[in-house]
C-alpha cells in the first residue's frame, strides 16, 4: 500500500499554477510550497519548533552530508531523520548528486557510481545508485532523489546528453530497489538547456512511472530566461496527477514565475544565506541591513510581518547586531527571511484559489522589477 500520495485540488484558469495536496506519514503538504534547507539535519540557528511556528510542513535535508556527518547508520539507530531533529512533519532527502559533482577536482564518475572524497576529511568514498537509495532508507525521509548527474553550464551538448542518459539508467537501478512502503521517489529531469536534451529526458523519465518529478540542472549558471524556458517545456509534459518539483530555485519571483508554469515544489538556500549575510527580504526586493542608513533607524524589518523580529526588535538593533558578528542578529534575520517565504507561498497558494494569481503576478513583477519598494 502505497502511503504517499499527490492531488490536484485547484488550477488557474490563466496560467498553469495550481494548488494540490501532498500526503505523507508525517502530515499534509499544500502545495506550491517552499521547503527550507536543513542540510546537515537543522536550518541553520533554527529549531523545529520555530519552522513549526512560521507554518512549513516539510523541509529538505540533504543525504550527503548527514551520511557522511554524523552517518545514515548512526541516524536510523536513532530512529531516523525525524526523531534525531524532532521533527514531526514531513522531509524531502536530496541525494547529493549535486554535492558530488561540485567536488570536481575531488571526484571521478563511472557508469557504476560516483567515487569521490569527502570534504570533511577526505575519506574516499564511492556512491551506488542503490548506496543512496539505502542511505536515505536509513534517513527514514519521505520523499527521496535518485542519484543524479548534475553538469555546471554551459557544456558540451555531447557531455550534457551524456549525463542525461546516465541519469536515467542510475533512476532505473534507484527503482528497483526496496524501500519502506512510506518512502517515495522522484524522478529527476536533466538535459541542461538544450529544449531536444529535456524534452528526450522529460519523456524517458515519466516513463518511469515514478511518484513525483524534480527538475535538476538548472540555476547552474545559466540566463535566468533560459532557466524558465526549460522549466515550461518540462511541466506541459509532466502528468498532472504528479507532483513537480524544481530543485535549488529561487528568489522570491523565481518562485511566482515558476509557479506560473506549473512547478509545485521549491528548496533554495538564498532565504537562510542572505539572512546570514545581513540581506533581508521585503516586498518589493531586499534591504541590506549592514548599511550606515539603519544605524539609529527605529522601525521594524517590514511592518507587515509579524515574525519574532519584526515584532521585537528595530532595524537599528539588528544593524548592530549583524556589525558586532552576533549570532542573535543571524538568528533574527533567519526568522524573518522564512517567515517572508512562508507567507510569501501562502499568498500564492490563496491567489490561486481565488482565482486572481494573474493580477498577484503582475504586482510582484512590477513591485520587484521596478523597485516600487522603498527601504529608507
Amino acid at each position: 500500500m502505497k502511503l504517499y500520495s499527490f492531488h490536484l485540488i485547484d488550477s488557474d484558469k490563466k496560467t498553469s499554477a495550481r494548488v494540490g495536496r501532498i500526503t505523507t506519514v508525517h502530515g499534509t503538504v499544500e502545495t506550491p510550497v517552499f521547503m527550507p534547507v536543513g542540510t546537515n539535519a537543522t536550518v541553520k540557528t533554527l529549531g523545529s519548533e520555530d519552522l513549526e511556528a512560521m507554518g512549513f510542513t516539510i523541509l529538505l535535508s540533504n543525504a550527503y552530508h548527514n551520511a557522511i556527518r554524523p552517518g545514515d547508520e548512526l541516524i536510523a539507530r536513532q530512529g531516523g531523520l525525524h526523531q534525531f531533529m524532532k521533527w514531526p512533519r514531513a522531509i524531502l532527502t536530496d541525494s547529493g548528486g549535486f554535492q558530488i559533482f561540485s567536488l570536481e577536482s575531488l571526484r571521478k564518475v563511472t557508469e557504476e557510481g560516483a567515487m569521490f572524497r569527502s570534504h570533511v576529511d577526505g575519506t574516499s568514498m564511492f556512491w551506488t545508485p542503490e548506496k543512496v537509495v539505502q542511505i536515505q532508507t536509513h534517513l527514514g525521509s519521505d520523499i527521496t532523489m535518485p542519484l543524479d548527474e548534475c553538469i555546471a553550464l554551459p557544456q558540451e551538448e555531447s557531455k550534457v546528453r551524456e549525463a542525461a542518459e546516465r541519469t536515467l539508467r542510475w533512476l532505473d537501478r534507484a527503482l528497483a530497489q526496496a524501500r519502506p512502503p512510506y518512502q517515495a521517489l522522484f524522478g529527476i529531469i536533466q538535459g541542461g538547456i538544450t529544449p531536444a536534451l529535456r524534452k528526450f529526458s522529460v519523456l524517458e523519465t515519466i516513463a518511469r512511472n515514478c511518484d513525483g518529478y524534480a527538475i535538476g540542472g538548472l540555476s547552474v549558471g545559466e540566463e535566468k530566461q533560459e532557466m524558465l524556458d526549460m522549466v515550461e517545456l518540462i511541466a506541459e509534459k509532466v502528468p498532472k496527477d504528479r507532483a513537480r518539483y524544481l530543485m535549488g530555485v529561487g528568489t522570491p519571483l523565481d518562485l511566482v514565475e515558476a509557479v506560473a508554469l506549473g512547478i509545485d515544489m521549491f528548496d533554495c538556500v538564498i532565504p537562510t544565506r542572505n539572512a546570514r549575510n545581513g540581506t533581508l527580504f521585503v516586498d518589493g526586493g531586499q534591504l541590506s541591513i549592514k548599511r550606515a542608513e539603519f544605524k539609529e533607524d527605529q522601525r521594524p524589518i517590514d511592518p507587515n510581518c509579524n515574525c519574532l523580529a519584526c515584532g521585537r526588535y528595530t532595524r537599528a538593533y539588528l544593524h548592530h547586531l549583524f556589525r558586532a558578528n552576533e549570532i542573535l542578529g543571524i538568528r533574527l534575520n533567519t526568522i524573518h527571511n522564512l517567515t517572508y517565504y512562508s507567507s510569501w507561498m501562502k499568498r500564492i497558494r490563496h491567489a490561486i484559489k481565488e482565482d486572481k494569481f494573474s493580477e498577484f503576478l503582475k504586482q510582484a513583477r512590477q513591485n520587484i522589477l521596478q523597485g516600487i519598494h522603498q527601504n529608507g
